[in-house]
């Protein structure tokens, strides 16, 4: 498959946090770093996500934003 999304992020599921409807996937990722996702428990089930599992991470976004106190 050939996507247009440029940040492609490759890692393994750290862990899946199931909820009611939604799951927060964490995914580490190749360079040391995390990143999290909230996705669909039926996303979970169709992409049959397991911990230790290769995967990536597109991120596709018009906004990046940076807060300090």
């Amino acid at each position: 498959m050939r996507l247009s999304t440029r940040n492609q992020l490759t890692g393994t599921v750290a862990a899946i946090k199931d909820g009611a409807v939604m799951a927060v996937v964490t995914v580490d990722l190749d360079g040391g770093q995390q990143v999290t996702a909230s996705i669909t428990m039926d996303a979970v089930a169709d992409l049959g996500l397991q911990v230790g599992q290769p995967v990536t991470a597109l991120v596709k976004s018009t906004e990046v934003m940076i807060g300090v106190e």
